[in-house]
């Protein structure tokens, strides 16, 4: 079995077991060369199992990977030299400072003193690193040692990163510097292999997603023909005091609607049609519920992967702080 050279990731058939648990079941799919695609789902789906058969970390009890061409379960470690790694937690080591640590990594590689002092100076800058060169990463904030991380992963210059849950557990302010990372790092012609369950991160980034669930991808494509099926719903977000069984109270009264709750302060409302606000604000007003706003929204990925996964999104909301493995 050949790869299609075209491709710079190519999976077909891959599986993975731990003990009862089936981790990933005859996952097939394929990454080209420059393109940022995403690997979508909640905690357990099997990303991080995925991703470590892919980098190495993991065999495959079935299945084919290609890196490259290189067949990577015959030669496991072939294609090394073409993947830089992100791991979901740091990998690197917090008594050496951030410059130490770059070159530590670049010395792993076999790169030559003058050149990784050179690299990692480098790296410090673009990731804006370079005023705490010399601090200990230990003292970094989690912010901080996520782009030191990411710049460790490219401190080589692969052409491919995978890139293991990166922004979860740090504050937005961080979270976006690192989404301008990436998208740089994809401008820069590397091909970024990136799981997470932020679903509007992975629209907002992405060029194609594949979503996985139990193990199985269940759908994958760009997301501009993801977004194609949802594209003509109606959306409105009420903010209001919700409670159990409101939705069913408003599905009785309003049948051609369909209703949930976004936490205790949300309701949202989706049709195929036109909604009008006034009736549902003096629905809600007359069982003295105050609405302190309502407005439209756009449909985005979210109601994709509702609609295809059947996962409720407050479910993957609540597993952005949670802990687990996937």
């Amino acid at each position: 079995m050949s790869a299609d050279m075209a491709f710079a990731i190519e999976v077909r058939g891959l599986a993975k077991r731990f003990g009862e648990v089936a981790a990933v079941r005859q996952v097939d799919f394929a990454v080209r060369p420059g393109e940022l695609f995403g690997f979508l789902g909640p905690n357990g789906a099997g990303k991080t199992t995925t991703i470590n058969m892919l980098t190495g970390l993991a065999r495959p009890d079935a299945g084919s990977i290609f890196i490259g061409g290189i067949d990577c379960v015959k030669q496991p470690r072939a294609a090394q030299h073409l993947i830089g790694v992100v791991p979901d937690e740091s990998n690197l080591y917090p008594e050496l400072s951030g410059f130490e640590n770059l070159c530590f990594c670049a010395a792993l590689y076999g790169i030559g003193k003058e050149e990784r002092q050179r690299r990692a100076r480098e790296l410090l800058d673009a990731f804006d690193l370079t005023a705490a060169a010399n601090r200990k990463f230990g003292t970094y904030s989690k912010g901080m040692k996520r782009r030191l991380t990411i710049a460790a992963g490219i401190i080589h210059r692969p052409q491919i990163l995978f890139l293991d849950e990166p922004t979860t557990g740090i504050d937005v302010a961080s979270a976006r510097q690192l989404r301008m990372l990436i998208g740089g790092l994809r401008r820069d012609g590397i091909t970024v292999f990136m799981t997470t369950h932020y679903i509007e991160e992975a629209e907002r980034l992405c060029d194609r997603i594949a979503f996985i669930v139990d193990g199985r991808i269940v759908c994958l494509d760009s997301v501009e023909n993801l977004l194609q099926p949802v594209q003509n719903k109606h959306l409105l977000q009420i903010a209001c005091e919700t409670f159990p069984g409101l939705p069913q109270e408003l599905a009785a009264a309003f049948p051609d609607l369909s209703f949930s709750t976004e936490g205790n302060d949300r309701l949202r409302v989706e049709a195929d049609g036109p909604i009008r606000v006034g009736p549902l604000v003096r629905f809600l007003e007359e069982r003295q519920i105050e609405v302190s706003e309502a407005r439209r929204i756009r449909p985005t990925l979210e109601d994709v992967f509702v609609q295809v996964t059947g996962i409720g999104i407050n479910s993957m909301r609540k597993e952005k702080t949670g802990g687990g493995r996937s």
